[in-house]
């Protein structure tokens, strides 16, 4: 429920604090006192539309700040969770309007947008007036309100999951048959480009390999010949070597006999053999590792050559070419075995539509029986709103092939004001009090069924008196049972049936301007006000005594 609303400079309220208990509180004054002032206030805290003309004259901003006091598990707490906005303690929304237009929007003392915050306060308050088409007026939210009314929630949302799932299977199998189609455009050119890219079997990193073994074998090729030419200088008939070995054998034999003339040569000699033989060898070594085929330099380049021109032909990368056969073999696959699937693809379908048109048409029958019970209900209160030769009627349109998540129904409130007038929408044929009349009926007949927490009515009594604002007052009553309720009223009956009574009044703020004041006012000057609402400015004793006497009949 609303707990308290605080106002800072908004049109004449300079500063005023406002603490609100449950059941239900009506706000009364005389014409002009400001008690639009404060609904407008209260609209901006909720997420109304900004205007800069609602802040006091000489001022840079207004503000306003309203407390709610709602359970952990209300839908407004969802909505902090789901926007990371901590949902400890009470619920505070906060709006400063400026000056110069602009405004901000605050949530536990959090900024978020304006839309967020019109959000949550859609979730906390209702306000209905003769001019207010935000409550049951909006066509988009009577299939809602009437499911909420009979309790079809979780009919609805079993429809929902139908519908869901029909508009998956719908789609499986326009997608496979968009696939097959396109197969069948292309399946000659897939076949051969298949054959194409199985005979060439392009294997993964198949070109990098190919490059590095090509570029290898040019290199050695360009080195091959001056191999051989070195090997075969100290390998062939013309080699060094044997003359060396020659030479060093016969100076060796003379060592003994020249003493160390010879030692050095000799030694010298010898290790020169052994790098010359070293020499040899690896020469060996090498040529042995050029000699390559020139024929498998001509098969890489063949290979490689024929990986880049298929990668060209099909405009991938070289590394592409296996996954794009592999692709194509799937496309042609799924045109040789597509028939089948397409038919257990068809078959899912028409089980899917068939299971949403069974709960549709189920949930459309559950809704015919609440139409009548609706409208049943919202008849037996309007009699004595003197309404009693009006009629509710709950229009139910069924349209089978454009059914969506929400059923195949479409639902608008009508009302016929008199007998003999062509029946038409509730905000198009009901007349202004009537109108509020009505949405009264509609509320007492849903008051335990999904309301907001806290319900405004604006001068829903406007035009009537007697016997129908008695009517109206024990309905707004009623629904205080079970929700908190806020009522701008000029009816006495209306007033007198309220908990808390709140006086709306404008005052001398200083020599050159007014400001409105709202005070709580105990039970003598309630007395004195419901007199003043009865007696108009002169105050009778005999109004005070009826006063007294619309007091004691709520206290009995």
């Amino acid at each position: 429920m609303l707990a308290s609303l605080a106002i800072r400079d908004i049109v004449l309220i300079d500063r005023l604090d406002l603490e609100f208990a449950g059941g239900m509180s009506v706000l009364t004054g005389e014409t002009g006192a400001g008690k639009s002032i404060l609904l407008d206030a209260l609209s901006l805290a909720l997420g109304g539309r900004g205007d800069a003309g609602l802040v006091r004259h000489g001022q840079d901003q207004g503000q306003v700040t309203a407390v709610f006091d709602v359970p952990m598990a209300h839908p407004a707490r969802n909505i902090l969770r789901e926007n990371d906005i901590s949902d400890d303690g009470d619920v505070i929304l906060r709006r400063i309007q400026a000056a110069d237009g602009r405004s901000r929007a605050f949530v536990n003392d959090q900024a978020v947008s304006v839309t967020l915050l019109r959000q949550i306060g859609a979730s906390l308050v209702e306000i209905h007036g003769q001019h207010d088409a935000r409550a049951f007026t909006d066509p988009a939210e009577h299939r809602l309100i009437l499911d909420s009314f009979a309790g079809l929630e979780a009919d609805r949302e079993e429809v929902s999951a139908a519908f869901r799932a029909m508009r998956t299977a719908a789609k499986a199998m326009r997608d496979h048959e968009a696939r097959i189609e396109a197969a069948r455009r292309e399946a000659d050119y897939l076949r051969a480009s298949v054959d194409e890219l199985s005979e060439l079997d392009p294997q993964p990193g198949e070109e990098t390999e190919l490059a590095d073994r090509r570029h290898a074998m040019m290199q050695v090729e360009k080195i091959a010949g001056d191999l051989n030419e070195a090997y075969e200088t100290l390998n062939g008939n013309g080699s060094p070597i044997p003359e060396i070995a020659s030479l060093w054998r016969r100076l060796e034999r003379k060592v003994d006999q020249a003493g160390s003339l010879l030692q050095g040569p000799v030694a010298a000699l010898a290790a020169a053999l052994d790098q010359l033989e070293d020499a040899r060898s690896g020469l060996e070594a090498a040529v042995r590792s050029t000699d390559f085929d020139p024929r498998t330099l001509e098969s890489v380049e063949e290979r490689l050559f024929g990986l880049r021109a298929a990668a060209r032909k099909f405009s991938v990368m070289v590394d592409d070419l296996p996954a794009l056969r592999d692709r194509m073999s799937d496309d042609l696959a799924a045109l040789d075995a597509g028939e089948a699937q397409l038919a257990g693809l068809a078959r899912a379908a028409e089980e899917t539509a068939a299971l949403y048109a069974t709960r549709a048409r189920a949930l459309s029958e559950k809704r015919r029986n609440a139409a009548d019970a609706l409208s049943s209900s919202v008849a037996r209160e309007l009699p004595d709103l003197k309404l009693d030769r009006a009629r509710f009627l709950v229009e139910q349109t069924v349209t089978p092939d454009e059914g969506g998540p929400d059923g195949i129904d479409q639902i608008e409130f009508w009302v016929q004001t008199n007998p003999g007038t062509r029946p038409g929408p509730m905000m198009k044929v009901a007349s202004g009090g009537e109108l509020s009349r009505f949405l009264l009926a509609l509320k007492v007949s849903l008051a335990d069924r999904g309301s907001a927490p806290t319900l405004v009515f604006d001068e829903i009594d406007t035009g009537v008196g007697g016997a129908v604002a008695q009517a109206i007052g024990d309905r707004l009553a009623r629904l205080a049972r079970n929700v908190q309720v806020l009522t701008v009223t000029h009816a006495p009956q209306v007033a007198a049936r309220a908990a808390g009574h709140f006086l709306i009044s404008k005052v001398e703020a200083d020599a050159e301007r007014v400001a409105t004041r709202v005070n709580r006012i105990s039970s003598e000057h309630r007395r004195e006000e419901i007199a003043r609402m009865l007696a108009g400015a002169r105050i009778t004793d005999e109004a005070r005594a009826a006063a007294d006497s619309l007091l004691a009949e709520i206290l009995t």
